[in-house]
């Protein structure tokens, strides 16, 4: 089924990325992003092309089922020996004495033409066809988990670098301020009412503002590279941020429900139930060495000399046959017992890595949902720690100029100010990144 759908999708993704490349700075939405990433991903075309492969082993072995034609032909030259011939030990007035019963044929040809057709196999093929349709189920489910994680990194990505403009921005803004205050304070040590000291504090905290302006700008570069290099665009690709994030936080169902959820959704999960029952099918093929395998063929001769035509004659002359052949192993060393415990054991760690499935999907859930839910309670306090600073500012400010507060003081407030809104900035994308692994580890 995906090996029909993909490239429709594809395509359209294709559209997709070539609209949003037509700018040299192309302006994405997350969604946007999300469609180029899957449309140039080289590891999720590796995963898919694992699915043809399978859906191809499965039509192999389904065909192993159906009646098979095969055509031979052949040509003997053989050496030259006496024709067979009868001498009577008498002699018939009339009558040669002897003659020739079948004469010598130096050019033998022949075609043959069998069809076979398995009738019973111990269960073989239809325990080896369940198994192969459900690898392919499994190459299904592995190509929708790398499709999954793909999402998330992209996401991931993308609200990296949004983060790290944000924060370029906030310290920009920061240094702009200090700038301002040094200035404020340069103008009132020539009135004589600030210190050298008070200038050179300010001088201090601007370079601190400076270097942190400095990583600000690094930080946003690298973040910028990891997003192209997720997208499969070229590493010079300027991206414009076009979606926000959401100050609303979605909501989410009781962490049980999603736990429920995410045990029949997540693809991981589906992936290891197919390759169990594929197990299971495998001990089934396992023991079809206990049963008789049997066989209906047939073969049409047409051939020259015929040999079942006596005596020969040089002439194309055309037989058949049909028969039956049964076929059961008597003794094979406990081939058939080693072949059904390698199966087993394969089936008994196909159960445990599915256990092991299970648990690791639960604890991602429950870590996803905790992490929400501290994301949710960080950005309520985060928002109202912006507006208490930008009160404590506005207030430090307003005093400052009346000369009622000391200069070190404003630079706190500058800080604090600064801080704060980093680290609401820091809550609302770490909220988003929380939201979108829930959703990945229930399946969505």
């Amino acid at each position: 089924m995906i090996s029909r759908v993909l490239p429709l999708a594809l395509a359209a993704m294709v559209a997709a990325a070539a609209q949003a490349q037509q700018s040299p700075t192309p302006s994405l939405t997350v969604e946007q992003a999300v469609q180029i990433g899957l449309e140039n991903s080289k590891m999720l075309r590796q995963s898919a092309s694992k699915v043809l492969y399978a859906d191809a082993k499965s039509a192999e072995v389904n065909a192993s089922s159906l009646p098979s034609i095969r055509a031979t032909g052949a040509y003997i030259r053989v050496s030259d020996i006496p024709p067979f011939s009868i001498t009577l030990p008498f002699t018939i007035p009339g009558i040669p004495n002897s003659f020739v019963l079948s004469q010598t044929i130096l050019d033998n040809y022949s075609l043959r033409v069998g069809i076979q057709q398995p009738l019973f196999t111990g269960f073989r093929l239809d325990a080896s066809k369940d198994a192969a349709a459900r690898n392919v189920d499994a190459s299904s489910q592995d190509y929708a988990k790398d499709k999954s994680d793909l999402i998330f990194n992209v996401k991931t990505a993308y609200w990296a670098l949004f983060r790290a403009r944000e924060l370029k921005k906030l310290s920009d803004d920061n240094v702009a301020q200090i700038t301002a205050h040094l200035n404020d304070v340069k103008n009132l040590e020539d009135q004589g009412l600030a210190t050298i000291n008070d200038m050179l504090a300010a001088e201090v905290q601007l370079s601190n503002g400076q270097l942190a302006q400095v990583d600000a700008n690094n930080n946003a570069q690298i973040a910028l590279v990891a997003l192209d290099n997720t997208l499969g665009v070229p590493l010079s690709t300027d991206i414009t941020i076009a979606s926000p994030v959401a100050e609303s936080p979605r909501q989410f169902a009781s962490l049980d429900t999603l736990v429920l959820r995410g045990l029949e959704a997540r693809p991981e999960i589906k992936g290891m139930d197919a390759r169990v029952k594929a197990g299971e099918a495998g001990v089934t093929a396992a023991r079809a060495g206990w049963w008789p395998q049997i066989y209906l063929s047939g073969n049409y001769y047409y051939a020259n000399p015929n040999q079942r035509f006596q005596p020969a004659q040089i002439a194309w002359q055309n037989t058949w046959d049909v028969g039956v052949n049964v076929s059961l192993d008597i003794w094979n060393w406990g081939t058939t017992v080693h072949q059904t415990d390698q199966a087993q054991a394969q089936l008994a760690q196909t159960k445990e890595a599915f256990g092991q499935t299970q648990d690791g999907v639960t604890l991602d859930i429950t870590q996803a949902y905790l992490t929400l839910k501290q994301a949710r309670e960080r950005v309520a306090v985060a928002k109202q720690a912006v507006a208490r600073a930008e009160e404590n500012h506005r207030v430090t400010t307003q005093r400052y100029k009346e000369g009622l507060v000391l200069n070190s003081e404003m630079i706190d407030a500058l800080y604090s100010l600064t801080a704060a809104k980093t680290t609401y900035t820091q809550s609302l994308v770490d909220l988003e990144l929380a939201q979108a692994r829930l959703a990945k580890a229930v399946g969505e």
